[in-house]
């Protein structure tokens, strides 16, 4: 007798998308769902593993480089995969969600690099996750184009060798698809967004002389490394394409993952293409993880915290250092500022903090770095260009004058800055204004000349817990409360009612966001990821 054919997936209550049938064909679909049945038992595993050294940590307020895995570091033999030509020069790269006017002019920008983005720049509607997707083939196969209905402006793409290449971007591993099930249980998104671009596109981008590249994000040991690095190897000989074809760039965005730079290289060194320096999810990982770690773990107001204070200059020179030792790009920060069509002074300001940032970096070693407006992809690019020349990349320097001590990384006192009065009034209005765009389904949102994305409201309700349960004094002589918190909430609430006035306040989801924002920043039990709840809420 036979076996039983496996079960498929279901598209659980979801509307019917245009196009869809495209995405979600009957061979894509049963490519997800044998990537679900191979790989979501670890990453189950995986998550309740990141509790357990969450409790360690609570425990011990400390952290270490990891005594296992000491070889591994010793060893100087070991580099990862070169980078194919396509991702050799990366100086400059344009990140964004993937909706069709972004698509054409992320790929336009005259960045190197686009970071297509699923995750934090993307709220995961079930028309963002599979019109995304259909987005990403359409420009590969060149058949987008976008009239703006507002503007009038049409839009469409340039010539082939004049194109960004594609890094994607998946949801992290804590995030699930409701609207995609097996056997009742939910697929992993990460899964959904990596099996459905990489079942569709991994052989057309070999044909246009690229590849399926990714970012991973949210990255918290080298066991996850080790997850994808096994993903990317059942993917190759799936759909029949050679080992090594997949090249992923790991962003470095959890303290824990600080200490084992070396060891996710090691875990994915044959599809291994870099680390990235990204810094609000960085700092929200450092609250979340030292929250209860007492008066020295309290961060300042988070524009306070910039990429020169102590402890986040030991992380990024930390991973300069340890991409070039081993082969792969080590990729900057972001540089997050919207230009005003109206202020010339706010821009001129601006420009000369983004070239500031991006002429260090490059002087760091760092082989590229993020922006987020194609206005600022010369700005970044002079910078590259002052330090490389005609060289791709500067991976030649090995930046073997870093030392970095394990106390230096979470040396958070080392900063000589408290936390104000005013930064949490920022910290509350940037969050309703960001949790408000989200649940309308927008993930990339412009708030006070700054994009923001899913880790802006990460730290700015994790400061606002940690510094309610630190009993902090402002400057101003007020203590941080959950009732102050309320109060300058509500403030908050009423004045974009007043901004914009009572009809579009109606219509948004003004009030659902304030009230989620204060769920999550005043609730004891302080939740993992702000997008868990807020995904309950998304329609």
């Amino acid at each position: 007798m036979s076996a039983p054919a496996p079960s498929t997936l279901a598209i659980v209550d979801a509307e019917p998308l245009p196009r869809q049938e495209e995405v979600l064909t009957d061979a894509a679909l049963a490519f997800v769902a044998e990537l679900h049945r191979q790989f979501a038992p670890r990453r189950n595993e995986l998550l309740a593993r990141r509790g357990e050294r969450r409790a360690e940590i609570a425990r011990t307020s400390t952290l270490d480089f990891l005594p296992e895995t000491a070889a591994v570091r010793a060893d100087d033999s070991w580099k990862v995969a070169p980078a194919p030509a396509a991702l050799n020069d990366r100086r400059v790269e344009i990140t964004g969600p993937t909706d069709r006017k972004m698509t054409i002019n992320a790929l336009n920008s005259g960045a190197k690099v686009w970071l297509a983005d699923f995750e934090d720049a993307s709220a995961p509607t079930w028309e963002n996750v599979v019109l995304g997707q259909l987005n990403l083939t359409d420009a590969y196969e060149r058949r987008i184009d976008f009239t703006d209905p507002k503007s009038g402006k049409s839009y469409a793409l340039k010539s082939a060798d004049e194109l960004a290449t594609v890094v994607m971007r998946p949801r992290g591993w804590h995030l699930q698809e409701r609207h995609l099930q097996l056997d009742g249980v939910s697929v992993p998104g990460a899964l959904v967004d990596f099996g459905l671009y990489f079942f569709h596109n991994a052989q057309r981008l070999i044909d246009l002389g690229k590849g399926p590249y990714f970012y991973l994000p949210k990255t918290e040991s080298h066991l996850e490394a080790r997850l994808w690095n096994d993903i990317f190897v059942f993917a190759q000989d799936y759909v029949g394409i050679p080992q090594g074809t997949v090249r992923a760039t790991v962003l470095i965005e959890t303290i824990t993952a600080a200490y084992e730079m070396e060891e996710i290289l090691y875990e994915l060194r044959d599809h291994a293409a870099g680390l990235n320096a990204g810094r609000w999810d960085y700092l929200f990982s450092i609250v979340k993880n030292f929250r209860d770690g007492g008066a020295k773990f309290v961060l300042p107001d988070r524009n306070a915290v910039t990429m020169t204070a102590p402890f986040m200059r030991a992380y990024t020179e930390l991973l300069v250092r340890t991409c070039h030792k081993r082969g792969a790009h080590a990729i900057g920060g972001m540089a997050a500022f919207i230009p005003s069509r109206r202020d010339a002074e706010v821009n001129k300001v601006a420009f000369e903090k983004v070239k500031a940032d991006k002429d260090r970096e490059a002087n760091d070693g760092f082989d590229g770095s993020w922006v987020a407006h194609p206005d600022l992809v010369p700005i970044a690019l002079a910078s590259f260009d002052a330090v490389l020349g005609e060289k791709p990349n500067q991976k030649d320097r090995l930046r073997e004058d870093v030392s970095v001590a394990p106390g230096d990384l979470i040396a958070i006192d080392s900063l000589d800055a408290s936390p104000t009065y005013d930064g949490l009034r920022n910290a509350v209005a940037v969050g309703i204004r960001y949790i408000e765009a989200w649940l309308r389904g927008l993930g990339a949102v412009a708030i006070f000349n700054l994009m923001e994305d899913a880790a802006t409201a990460e730290i700015s309700r994790s400061q606002i817990w940690q510094w309610i349960n630190a009993d902090v004094v402002f400057e101003n002589g007020e203590h941080a409360t959950a009732d102050l918190a309320r109060k300058v909430a509500a403030e908050e609430l009423a004045a974009i009612r007043e901004e914009i006035g009572e009809e579009t306040f109606t219509a948004g989801k003004w009030q659902q966001a304030h009230d989620l924002l204060l769920q999550v920043s005043l609730d004891q039990d302080y939740a993992d990821f702000l997008t868990l709840p807020a995904y309950e809420q998304l329609r």
